[in-house]
């Protein structure tokens, strides 16, 4: 997507301009009813997400592989005045996910607010224009909207990521939003009332739980939806390689073949370990303490794309990925490496057609 103030290309469009062309064939296609300020009825947009072909012959990609269901949850909870907290492990497609329905919803997928320990409850209220503020007392001109204020005025989807790292006070903040669907304004002795189309949606992992867990009051304000780790080997290698392929393209990168072999070593490898068990069942692991999750092997292929393209020949090669998975695989050196050593010597190396592999592994192990 080009930048017409500065004629420069976005490394990453944002997903209404990545897929502009797939939204405006949906909108022209869908004759279903739209709630209030929807861009497109539910139906789209689960077709949006889960993909598939409209009458006119125009092929929707799927933004999401797994149960239709959840997605399906998922959409419908915005079509209510309940919030929508996407729940899983890291790498479960969560903020893949709450982006998507963003843009599908409001044409707008940008009213974020950022999760992090410093997030203060100005990031998701409102803050002030000091300068004004000083000069001339509270006044509408000086407040500085939230994403979640300027979501509630203008009937829009907004977005907080990772929910749970936002300190405990900070996330109470959102319960009046929730609730009352009104933001008070003390200072103005005025509110702000959300307008119908109005919604939320959070994620959360499940890895963060204890570290600022949701209050019980917080929580019961979000209808949760649990996305979960693809199901099989074949769905996993599916959403690497598309990821992948996506990513590449922005990048200027050589294309790997879909379901390439490396790209399904590394998927075998993040499972075996992440499950602590090998493929056929046969063999116990010891699992790392990383989570292996799908989203850094697609970190992984991608670097190891940019230096077959960079350094190589262009071709996907064992070597290219190893190091990708080594350091994936090894935080913490005095636990992790004996886990991976033990893999690599036991598994990896009695594996047919895995003899390069080995090497590689060996060779950045060393």
């Amino acid at each position: 997507m080009t930048d017409t103030r500065a004629g420069k290309q976005a490394l990453r469009p944002h997903a209404e301009e990545a897929f502009a062309e797939e939204l405006q064939a949906l909108a022209a296609a869908d004759d279903r009813p739209r709630p209030e300020r929807w861009r497109l009825s539910p139906w789209a947009v689960s077709l949006y997400l889960l993909g598939g072909e409209l009458p006119g012959g125009t092929v929707i990609t799927p933004k999401y592989v797994g149960p239709r269901r959840i997605v399906e949850v998922a959409v419908s909870t915005l079509a209510t005045d309940r919030a929508l907290l996407l729940l899983g492990v890291p790498g479960t497609a969560k903020t893949w996910v709450s982006e998507h329905l963003a843009a599908a919803v409001s044409g707008d997928s940008t009213l974020l607010v950022q999760g992090t320990a410093g997030t203060a409850e100005e990031a998701v209220r409102y803050g002030w224009n000091y300068a004004q503020l000083l000069a001339n007392g509270p006044s509408r001109e000086a407040l500085v909207p939230s994403p979640l204020m300027r979501a509630m005025s203008e009937g829009m989807t907004a977005r907080v990521e990772e929910l749970t790292r936002i300190p405990a006070d900070v996330q109470d903040s959102l319960i009046t939003i929730l609730s009352e669907k009104t933001l008070p304004v003390p200072e103005l002795g005025e509110e702000v009332q959300a307008v119908r189309g109005f919604n939320l949606i959070a994620t959360a992992n499940d890895r963060d739980r204890g570290v600022n867990e949701l209050s019980s009051a917080l929580r019961r304000r979000f209808n949760t939806v649990v996305l979960p780790l693809p199901e099989s080997a074949e769905a996993e290698v599916d959403i690497v390689s598309r990821r992948v392929d996506q990513i590449g393209r922005s990048l200027d990168l050589p294309p790997a073949p879909e379901g390439a072999a490396e790209i399904r070593r590394v998927v075998t490898v993040f499972r075996e370990l992440r499950d602590g068990v090998t493929a056929d069942g046969r063999t116990k692991l010891k699992s790392p303490s990383g989570t292996l999750s799908t989203a850094e092997a697609i970190s992984v292929v991608t670097g190891g794309m940019a230096l077959a393209a960079h350094f190589g020949d262009g071709v996907l090669s064992a070597g290219d990925v190893a190091a990708g998975v080594l350091g994936a695989v090894v935080r913490d050196p005095s636990t992790d490496g004996v886990v991976w050593q033990e893999y690599l010597e036991a598994v990896v190396r009695e594996r047919d057609g895995w003899k390069d592999f080995y090497r590689a592994c060996r060779e950045v192990s060393a």
